[in-house]
């Protein structure tokens, strides 16, 4: 078995979602005893946060490049960055290390397309939202195209995840709110939704919508573990 390494803390909450999927899933495959071979460095959000809201993405890189090269140094076989939004930074961070690095939207991606899906509805923060590293990574590998709520629904969005999942709160409001944006993102053509954030898994669960969900954290999470019990 391979050794899995973690980028964590963006926030914790959703992190040790990925401690647990990653061991169920190994433990599933395995039996028995069986769990897996994971590293972590997880890092104070506060601060990075800070930094995301001022614009500091130079700052933020270097920090998660230094965790990504000690992960490695430390005996990890591949690298998990634990957060989609953190993905903006994904090709720099790259360069820092010689070991697999695992995109969260290629997973996402490679479902998406198993699935026949090829126009989907995407929450997430605002960066994942309104920036163009996530959806031109679905677009122009996968041929998926990504629908967006509107400016006010992307505000909303956003809110609840930095004041309220990110701090463990869940909310039944604010879990209508997303069942709403959902619903207008169906009315105008999405075959799917991404909750790609890896928070939302928290809120929003397959029975609460009629639309397909994917969830990110689970196939991040799923796409590490059949690599590291792989004989790549």
């Amino acid at each position: 078995m391979k050794t899995i390494g973690l980028i964590g803390g963006m926030s914790w909450q959703s992190t040790r979602t990925y401690y647990d999927l990653l061991n169920e899933m190994v433990a599933a495959r395995l039996g028995g005893l069986h769990s897996a071979e994971i590293l972590m460095r997880s890092v104070d959000f506060a601060g990075l946060e800070a930094a995301m809201q001022r614009g500091e993405w130079t700052a933020i890189e270097s920090r998660l490049g230094d965790e990504a090269a000690a992960l490695e140094q430390g005996g990890a076989d591949c690298v998990l960055l634990c957060s989609n939004t953190m993905h903006k930074l994904y090709g720099r961070i790259a360069t820092r290390i010689g070991i697999p690095f695992f995109h969260i939207a290629d997973a996402l991606g490679h479902a998406l397309a198993a699935d026949g899906l090829t126009r989907v509805g995407l929450l997430g923060t605002r960066f994942t939202m309104v920036e163009d590293f996530y959806a031109t990574r679905l677009r122009e590998g996968f041929g998926i195209d990504v629908i967006l709520p509107d400016e006010g629904q992307i505000g909303r969005i956003d809110a609840v995840i930095f004041d309220e999942l990110c701090r463990g709160i869940v909310e039944d409001s604010s879990r209508n709110s997303y069942l709403e944006i959902m619903d207008g993102l169906a009315a105008r053509g999405a075959e799917g939704i991404i909750l790609g954030c890896t928070e939302i898994e928290m809120l929003v669960k397959p029975e609460h919508h009629a639309l397909p969900l994917y969830d990110t954290t689970l196939l991040h999470a799923r796409h590490a573990v059949e690599w590291a019990l792989s004989g790549d």
